[in-house]
């Protein structure tokens, strides 16, 4: 049994880091583990230009400790207001990774989405013929439609229609969380689908939210589902299908956001992602799988170089991390209720 692994040094392919002293705060503990991360545009206001994407860039180089060298990947929020060249000259010019798709009201900062994907068709054309990525928060918003079936009704009523009327679009599913969506992935045979799946989705099902009574800090969006969905998520990543990548969705909320009466969405996870993701391939018995799931099969994907830096993770404990704070107030880590055998080693 190994005591150590190199790896090349992984990316995050889906976080949040928010704005202010939030970004200041949380930071630091996606630079000590990524060395790039795809940063999500949900902001008030959302960032919705490339000039918009320019400026939030350079605030989170500013806010970068002393001695890093993370990089930052840019993205857009679709509204039906999208000015389709302005998307196209960001990312010729390398302001942005990709573009992100937000049904209106699926998550946290979301209202300014997208509410009918025909009006936005315009920009994914343009999107498809300059080969920019669109990443999708798959969820239907229909208050008709039970949240543990949304991802399910998303595909059969948006993604298979938006495919079959652009095959060409480059398209990530994020932060995937049933067999349908797996099964969906799975079927798509051309390089130009691929989904990014969290720590927490591998970790946890529906019951955690619930165990003892309600526990707020479960409540992510897409919410955590059936354990045979979990199972799902889990056979995937560890099969070594180039197609899944880590995207971790840390999303910070400051525990009394979280439980308020309306509590918000979202798991922070940065300070032990790494560690999560580990144990589930070694569990798995995947290990062998474990550096293309966080290190490779995503920069492949976005035709970007694999990291010439490694990190080493070493076989220790580790320890349940204390809450960060900020402003003074508690941001509470993901606790995967569980012992973590690897550590990453400073």
């Amino acid at each position: 049994m190994r005591d150590t692994l190199t790896l090349p040094r992984p990316d995050d392919w889906h976080l949040h880091l928010r704005d202010g002293d939030m970004l200041a705060a949380v930071l630091p503990y996606t630079t000590a583990h990524f060395g790039r991360a795809v940063v999500m545009p949900n902001l008030k206001p959302p960032v919705r230009t490339g000039s918009d994407a320019a400026s939030y860039r350079q605030r989170i180089l500013d806010a970068r400790p002393e001695g890093t060298d993370f990089t930052p990947l840019m993205t857009l929020y679709l509204t039906e207001q999208t000015d389709p060249a302005d998307v196209v000259a960001a990312h010729r010019d390398g302001i942005i990774t990709g573009v992100k798709l937000y049904p209106a009201g699926a998550t946290t900062n979301s209202d300014a989405g997208v509410k009918d994907i025909a009006n936005v068709m315009h920009t994914l054309s343009a999107m498809a013929e300059a080969g920019v990525p669109l990443l999708v928060h798959g969820e239907v918003t229909d208050p008709a439609v039970d949240i543990f079936d949304r991802e399910a009704t998303f595909i059969e009523q948006v993604l298979i229609p938006l495919r079959t009327a652009l095959p060409e679009l480059r398209v990530v599913f994020e932060h995937l969380t049933t067999a349908e969506g797996v099964a969906y992935v799975l079927g798509c045979r051309d390089g130009r689908v691929a989904a990014t799946i969290t720590p927490h989705h591998l970790m946890i099902n529906r019951n955690a939210l619930f165990r003892g009574g309600i526990r707020p800090h479960y409540y992510c969006l897409p919410i955590a589902k059936r354990e045979r969905h979990r199972r799902a998520l889990v056979d995937a990543v560890t099969s070594g299908d180039v197609r899944f990548f880590l995207g971790t969705d840390s999303a910070p909320h400051l525990d009394p956001a979280k439980e308020s009466d309306c509590g918000c969405a979202g798991i922070f996870n940065a300070p032990n992602a790494i560690a999560c993701v580990a144990e589930v391939f070694e569990q798995a018995d995947a290990m062998e799988h474990l550096a293309g799931f966080i290190s490779i099969n995503g920069p492949t994907f976005y035709g970007l170089p694999v990291s010439r830096k490694t990190i080493t993770l070493v076989r220790r404990p580790s320890p349940p991390h204390p809450p960060v704070m900020v402003r003074g107030l508690p941001l509470r880590v993901f606790d995967p209720e569980v012992s973590l055998s690897w550590s990453v080693q400073p």
